[in-house]
C-alpha cells in the first residue's frame, strides 16, 4: 500500500510538473510589473528622475520619461505617441492637448510654480536690475545673443516674451533672441558662451554649473509659471493612476521643492 501510494504522488507531481512546463498552469510568481511612461517638460528632468528613484523602493512598475517642450510632446502625443502621464509647464499645451481630447480633464492638477531669471556665462557674473530702463546693447554688448525658448511654443519662451512685452523691452530684445527647442537647450547655449545671456526658469539655473542668474523677473511681469499634471485618456491604468498619486504626495513634494520648485 505505501508503494501505490508513493507512486501516485509521484505520478501527481510528475502530471503537474509537465502542466507546468506546457504553461497550462501558472506557477506562482511576484506581481507584475508594469511600465509607466510620462511625458515631462524639460525642466523637470533631474527632479523626476529623483523621484522615480524614491518610487522603485515602493513598486515594481518601471518609470521612463520623455523630456522635452511642452509643445513637442503634446503634438507627439497627438501624432499617437503612447505615453500615460502629461506634465507641462504651462496651461497652453495641456490645454491644447485637453481640446484634442487626449488627456483625462478630471485629473488635470496645477502642482508646481516656478520664477523666471536672466542668466549670463559664470565667467562674467554680474548682477542686472530687470526693468523697463534694462538695455539690450548694455546687457549683450553690439553683437551678443539672448538665449530662451522659441517665443512662439516652448513656454519659458512665451513667458519670457510675455516678460520683456510687459516691461516694454520686447522690440529692443527680439531681434537679438534665438529661440532654443526647450528650456534646457537654452540653457546649454548660455554654458557655452554661445549666447551672452538667457532667460530660463530658476530651477534649470540652480542645477547649472557654468552659468550665473542675473537678475528675476518680476512676478507681475508674466503670466505665472504654473505645472499642470494629467493622466492620458485611455492610458490611466492602474500603474499610472498609482504614480500618478505619488507624484502629488508628500514624499515628490519634498523633491520638488528640493529642486527650487513651489508647490501649489
Amino acid at each position: 500500500m505505501p508503494f501505490i501510494r508513493l507512486s501516485r504522488r509521484l505520478a501527481i507531481a510528475s502530471a503537474l510538473a509537465a502542466a507546468l512546463s506546457c504553461g497550462l498552469i501558472s506557477a506562482p510568481s511576484a506581481a507584475r510589473a508594469d511600465q509607466v511612461t510620462v511625458f515631462a517638460a524639460a525642466s523637470l528632468t533631474n527632479a523626476l528622475q529623483d523621484i522615480a528613484k524614491a518610487y522603485k523602493d515602493k513598486s515594481p512598475d518601471t518609470i521612463r520619461f520623455s523630456f522635452a517642450a511642452s509643445s513637442d510632446l503634446a503634438k507627439q502625443m497627438e501624432a499617437g505617441a503612447p505615453a500615460n502621464i502629461f506634465v507641462s509647464a504651462d496651461n497652453k499645451w495641456v490645454d491644447y492637448a485637453q481640446a484634442k481630447d487626449l488627456i483625462l480633464p478630471e485629473s488635470r492638477t496645477p502642482l508646481l510654480s516656478n520664477a523666471l531669471v536672466l542668466i549670463v556665462p559664470a565667467d562674467k557674473a554680474r548682477t542686472v536690475t530687470i526693468d523697463d530702463k534694462l538695455s539690450a546693447e548694455a546687457l549683450l554688448g553690439p553683437d551678443g545673443k539672448l538665449a530662451t525658448g522659441i517665443t512662439e511654443s516652448v513656454p519659458v519662451g512665451i513667458y519670457a516674451k510675455a516678460a520683456l512685452t510687459k516691461l516694454g523691452l520686447w522690440d529692443q530684445f527680439r531681434p537679438r533672441i534665438v529661440g532654443a527647442e526647450s528650456v534646457r537647450a537654452a540653457l546649454a547655449l548660455v554654458e557655452r558662451g554661445e549666447a551672452a545671456a538667457g532667460i530660463v526658469y530658476a530651477t534649470d539655473a540652480a542645477i547649472a554649473k557654468n552659468v550665473k542668474v542675473a537678475g528675476t523677473f518680476p512676478a507681475s511681469s508674466h503670466p505665472e509659471i504654473v505645472y499642470p499634471f494629467a493622466l492620458v485618456k485611455g492610458q490611466d491604468t492602474p500603474a499610472a493612476k498609482a504614480f500618478f498619486a505619488f507624484l502629488k504626495g508628500p514624499e515628490a513634494k519634498a523633491i520638488f521643492v528640493k529642486y527650487g520648485f513651489t508647490v501649489l
